[in-house]
């Protein structure tokens, strides 16, 4: 039996290790099919578990996604609280899934400022799939890449060290000192910026925008996203 022309595509791709998701376009997506803002928010929820097991499939091991911002605080109370009761719910409803995906969850941000509900969720999330090994997802909630970079500053400020301060030791204060590097940066919705997220470890990570809406970012959208890295040639610097 002949291979598919799919099953060419992928062996023919590069794979990135570590893919971050700037996931936009919830809002428009309600708006284009009149209704409301909170079904967009709810697709796109949705969406995350089929985009995270076709990443897994592909040979992904890290997928960080941007699921709320610092400055997302600023947006009209009503959605906030609404983004904020659906985090909690869907974190309940979508964490077995992932770990009979074996997914292993993991949060960046802050925590000072998050409901005890929703704390509660997170923390039940990566105690259940702390021993999993096929991908790894960090969910970035309460996140800002600046923030981030004061929160490592002040870390080291405070520990009293004779080590010399590097790349490697401010690493060390980050929020996301565990995960590598960002290979392929994704955003979806069509604007071109990176809106604060992942300021340290996207340094050389290659960039992809899309205009496809975060609920229709589907497996063959993923595919040409690849497609597309396959094609660059990442220098670091060099020549």
């Amino acid at each position: 039996m002949k291979d598919s022309k799919d099953d060419k595509i992928s062996d023919s791709l590069i794979i990135p290790n570590h893919v971050a998701i700037i996931m936009d376009g919830n809002a428009r997506w309600a708006e284009s099919k009149n209704l409301d803002l909170s079904d967009g928010h709810i697709a796109g929820y949705k969406n995350i578990r089929q985009v995270i097991i076709t990443m897994k499939r592909m040979g992904v091991k890290y997928v960080t996604l941007y699921a709320f911002s610092t400055e997302n605080w600023s947006r009209p109370k009503h959605e906030v609280d609404s983004l904020i009761e659906l985090a909690v719910s869907v974190i309940n409803d979508e964490t077995r899934e992932l770990n009979n995906n074996n997914v292993k969850i993991h949060h960046l941000g802050r925590t000072d400022r998050l409901k005890p509900s929703l704390i509660e969720k997170i923390n039940k999330a990566i105690d259940i799939t702390k021993n999993n090994t096929a991908i790894n997802l960090s969910i970035a909630f309460d996140y800002g890449g600046r923030d981030e970079i004061v929160n490592a500053a002040n870390k080291i400020i405070n520990k009293i060290t004779n080590e010399n301060i590097d790349e490697n030791l401010f690493n060390k204060g980050l929020y996301s000192s565990n995960l590598p590097d960002v290979d392929f940066l994704i955003r979806t919705g069509g604007d071109y910026r990176i809106s604060n997220f992942l300021l340290w470890k996207i340094a050389y990570s290659e960039l992809y925008f899309t205009p496809i809406l975060w609920p229709d970012f589907s497996e063959e959208e993923i595919k040409s996203a690849f497609v597309e890295y396959s094609k660059r040639h990442r220098r670091f610097g060099k020549r």
